[in-house]
Parts: structure tokens; C-alpha cells; sequence
């Protein structure tokens, strides 16, 4: 199958195409330009691989979290093109996206730390181990949470992936039993690890119609109030 891919949700704007075992991509580190690439991108994926958008057989999208606009964007891009395609979404948490991108040979059975700046003090989070054909699979629920205050599994080895970490390294390490093995602040969720973590929901039947394809904030608030910012 033809499989789009999509993620927007933090300072990386990014597309995919997979087609059967070839996999095609585009990304670019550029914060508040993701509306103007992220078509360009598509038609760029599919000019490459010689395809007309009648040939996209779904869609696979970051649903977040991540920042509310760019969220957003991925969102409504996937469902429009999945309404005048009539084909179906898959959406893909871009923390799972994230944890997907952590190397295999580095993690070698530790738990992975997905971690996206949120701002304001906190941390999107979730933890992910790597389960069946390589893809990782989520322990217990995502969360947006102080990084100072985050609760984690107990592990003795630890992968961090993500913007959380550079921006809040020092709080993050407080709850690790060690070093981390393994750590990377500098990466973002990318199209092609949603790519790879659909591919087996489509293949299953488990695509939803587009107006079913809802983003994931996990939190309703986009700055602090004044009396908020006083108080820290």
C-alpha cells in the first residue's frame, strides 16, 4: 500500500511516503513554517515516487501532543486530504514517534523516556519499550506534567529521546536510577516513524474515517496567566 505520512507537532515539519518496503521522506527544522512546507512536502514525496494523490491509499498522522497550532495543522491537512480521497487515518502519538526513533542496537531492552518540551515548566511524557517487529509499544498513559515532579517506572536503564531533556535535563535526572544509557535532546518526532508504527494498523483494517482522526493535547492551556507567572 501507498502510506502518507505526516507530523507537525513540534519545531520539525515532516512527511512521508511509504510504498511497500520503500520509504521516501522530507523534514525540516523550522519552527512557525509548517503551514508553508507541509504541502510542498507532499507533493514533493509524491512527484519522487511518480504517484497522483488517487494512489494514497491512507494516512498516517502525528495527533500529538505536541504545540496546539502545529497539532492542529497535521490534523486538519490529514483530514482533508483523507475526505477528498475517501481513504482512511491512522493517527500516531508523536511521542510514540519520538520513543520509535531511539536507535535498537543502543536501547538493547531499556525503557525509553519520550520527552517534548511543553513550556511553562513542563514536559509531554510517556514511556514506551520496543515490542513486536521493533516498534515500540506504550507503558501506561502520556502525560504533560513538571518535569520536577514526574513519576517514572522503576528501571536501571533508561533511553531519553526528545526537547524535554536539553531543557530540562538537570530535573529529569533526578528520578533516574543512573545515567542514562542512552540520551538525545536535539530530536523531534518524525513522519517516518509514523510511517512505520501505522503501517501494521492499516494492514489490519484499523484506519478510522477522517473526521475520527482528533488531535491529543493533554492539556487546555497555552500560557500562564499573570498571576500564574508572579508566582514562580
Amino acid at each position: 500500500m501507498n502510506l502518507l505520512a505526516l507530523d507537525t507537532a513540534t519545531e520539525s515539519c515532516s512527511a512521508a511516503l511509504l510504498c511497500g518496503d520503500s520509504l521516501l521522506e522530507r523534514s525540516e527544522l523550522a519552527p512557525r513554517r509548517h503551514a508553508e512546507l507541509i504541502l510542498p512536502m507532499i507533493d514533493s514525496l509524491l512527484n519522487e515516487a511518480g504517484l497522483s494523490r488517487r494512489q494514497i491509499d491512507g494516512i498516517a498522522v502525528g495527533r500529538g501532543p505536541g504545540a496546539f497550532t502545529g497539532v492542529r495543522l497535521a490534523i486538519s491537512v490529514a483530514q482533508g486530504l483523507a475526505l477528498g480521497l475517501d481513504i482512511p487515518v491512522v493517527p500516531v502519538s508523536s511521542l510514540a514517534a519520538l520513543a520509535q526513533d531511539v536507535p535498537a542496537d543502543v536501547q538493547q531492552g531499556a525503557a525509553i523516556l519520550a520527552v517534548i518540551d511543553a513550556r511553562m515548566g513542563e514536559i509531554y511524557a510517556g514511556v514506551f519499550r520496543r515490542g513486536t517487529a521493533g516498534l515500540v509499544e506504550t507503558v501506561g498513559e502520556e502525560s504533560v506534567v513538571r518535569a520536577s515532579e514526574l513519576i517514572l517506572l522503576q528501571s536501571e536503564q533508561w533511553c531519553i529521546v526528545g526537547s524535554g531533556w536539553d531543557a530540562y535535563r538537570d530535573e529529569l535526572s533526578v528520578h533516574l536510577n543512573a545515567l542514562p544509557r542512552w540520551a538525545d535532546g536535539a530530536r523531534y518526532p518524525q513522519a517516518h516513524a509514523i510511517a512505520r508504527l501505522a503501517q501494521p494498523q492499516f494492514a489490519a483494517g484499523r484506519g478510522v474515517s477522517p473526521e475520527y482522526a482528533l488531535p491529543v493535547y493533554l492539556r487546555d492551556k497555552v500560557a500562564l496567566t499573570i498571576e500564574e507567572q508572579r508566582a514562580r
